[in-house]
Parts: C-alpha cells; structure tokens; sequence
C-alpha cells in the first residue's frame, strides 16, 4: 500500500509566501511541512509514495528527489492544469497500489493511520474517510453517518442548528482502486461535491471514523501562525529541532548570541543564526537557519524563515518573513507577511 500526497494546490490564502513555493513546502519550525508528513507516514510504516504537484513542482522535486535521503521511494504525478482533489487522485491512478492511502499535504497532523486502516478492512467498503470534529462546522461540508459509521450525504455549510454533526472531512482517506473507475479523468472534479456523493449514490460504500490527533489547515496566515504556537506550547508534538535550552527556548547549532541579548520562551531559533547585543527575541519567534539579526532589534510573535537579514533596531511584532529577506534599520513593522522587499501585505 502506498500514500498518494496532494500537493498542488496553489495556495491562494497564504500569498505571498506561496507566490513561487507550493503551500506544503512552507516551513513548520524550520522544515517544511511536506517533510515532516512523509516523515511521520514513513514511522506508521508507509516506503512507497507518490506525490501529485502542479505549481511550482521543482521546488519540491529538487528538494526530496527520488526519496532516498529519506529511505523510501517516491514518484511525481504532474497535473498540466488543476485537477481539484478527485482529479489529482484520477491523474496519478497508473501509480497507486490497489489499495492506497490520500493525503492532502496542506494539512498540519499527527494522525495514527492504524485505526483507520483497521475500520477500513473491517467494513469492507471502498473508501474510509477520515474525519475530525469541529466546534463550528458552519464553513465546512459535514457528514451524516449511520450506526455503523457509512456515510449517508454530505451537508455543506449548514446552519449550526441543521448539521447533522460536528464531523468534518478531515482530508486523510483510504481508497480502493477500482472506486478511480468513477472519477472523469482530464477535467477538474471535487472529490465532496462530486465523488463521495457518487459514491454514496451507487452504494459503493463510503464510511467514516473519527481520527485523533492534532489537526489544523494551515491555509491562512492566522492559522499558520496558530501552528507555530502549538508548536512551541507543546500543543502538538511535532519534533523542533536544536537543543532545548532552559523552558522554552531551542537553540539551533553554531549560533553566535552577543552580549545582552534576552530570548523569552517560547522561542525556536535555528541553525548558524547570529543575534547582534542586546536584542530582545521573543515571545512566540520562529527564527530560520543562516538568519542575521542586528543590534537592539525587538522581534516577537515572528516567524522568520531561512536566510533573513534584520538590520540594527528594527522592531517586529506578528510578521512572517519568507526566504532571504532582508530588512533595513529602524523600522517598525506589525502583522507584516512579506516574501521579498516590495511585497508585503498587513
């Protein structure tokens, strides 16, 4: 059995940070995401994947190449225009096993996949969604199940008093192959709004079960700051990496803290990072490896990706910096999402 990861999405509420990066390689405590899920699936057992791109595929086929850095194997089903979930399933069909795992990689988890697989050989159904219970299930497509946990419809965007539940796709499923028969090749299909309920029709059995573990959609720049701050809190156990020095604070390898420089946990701070006198880092910053930080630079609430360069006395408050930026001296910059100098959006 191999895992299918969906990972080409444009990532349209994150921009700019995903303008030339696609939206499952934005770093998650300074690795991308992308990693840490093949990471995590390939501990539950999983060798063989293969991943559906489309914007921007180089940046992730340049950075995991055929797998074996990582020990697995891994092959590129690459869509010539946006296919939607179904069709990037529909589009990568000659690579899947019988039996396969999907993934939707913009999706921060820590999901046990064994329980899954065991209701999904259970049931004998055709496909098992995995499914997470939210406090507001008013923006979502919920489902209805029977005792036995099939799915009976789908109720998008109900009203909080006509919701069937709280149960919301949590976008992991195990699928059979012979269900890709249902699913149009060469055009854009939604797997909620036209398969599943296909599905459902012809009794092909599609069922649900409740996952545990965290689980957050880090599709916008609220929620992907939310992330890092579980991080940090220990709200999730994705690992971080570096040495946990005193609570709260990991410090990376070869980093060159000056004089009076003050670190409030929580606070990542990566590889190779230098931070100039008497600056102020923290609460809740995220600083990238090879970063440079001037002198009596304030930063918090921050989440610096790789390679940054933070001039003498500039004041950071709920930004998040892409790759290689670098900032001039005295500025004062508040909830500031930028990926390079010209493009900032507040």
């Amino acid at each position: 059995m191999n895992a299918l990861l969906l990972a080409g999405g444009l990532g349209t509420r994150l921009k700019p940070l995903t303008e030339t990066l696609p939206k499952p390689m934005a770093l998650i405590a300074n690795r991308p995401w992308l990693e840490h899920v093949i990471v995590h699936l390939k501990k539950q057992g999983i060798q063989n994947f293969v991943i559906a791109v489309k914007h921007h595929p180089e940046k992730i086929q340049n950075h995991f190449g055929n797998g074996e850095k990582w020990g697995i194997t891994i092959q590129y089903a690459m869509e010539d225009s946006l296919k939607g979930t179904a069709g990037a399933i529909k589009n990568a069909e000659r690579y899947l096993d019988d039996r396969f795992i999907v993934v939707n990689a913009d999706i921060v988890h820590e999901i046990d996949l064994n329980p899954l697989l065991e209701f999904h050989r259970k049931h004998g159904g055709n496909v098992t969604i995995g499914l997470t219970e939210v406090d507001d299930p008013t923006q979502y497509g919920v489902v209805q199940q029977d005792g036995a946990g099939r799915i009976l419809r789908f109720v998008e965007k109900p009203r909080l008093e006509e919701a069937p539940s709280r149960r919301i796709n949590a976008g992991i499923y195990v699928m059979e192959k012979k269900v890709l028969s249902f699913i149009p090749p060469d055009r854009e299909v939604s797997i909620e709004r036209e398969t599943f309920p296909l599905l459902i029709t012809r009794n092909a059995g599609v069922y649900g079960k409740v996952i545990s573990g965290y689980w957050m959609d880090m599709g916008t720049k609220d929620r992907y700051r939310r992330i890092h701050w579980d991080v940090l809190n220990r709200v999730n156990n994705l690992p971080i990496p570096g040495k946990e020095s005193g609570k709260g604070i990991w410090l990376g390898k070869n980093c060159d803290i000056g004089p009076g420089v003050l670190l409030i946990p929580p606070v990542l701070i990566g590889d190779n990072v230098v931070i100039g006198e008497r600056s102020i880092i923290g609460p809740f910053s995220v600083i990238g490896n090879d970063c440079v930080i001037g002198r009596n630079v304030r930063c918090s609430e921050t989440i610096m990706w790789d390679r940054c360069k933070i001039n003498d006395a500039t004041h950071l408050s709920n930004c998040i910096f892409g790759y290689d930026l670098e900032m001039g001296s005295k500025h004062i910059l508040h909830e500031a999402v930028m990926n390079r100098m010209g493009v900032l959006q507040a």
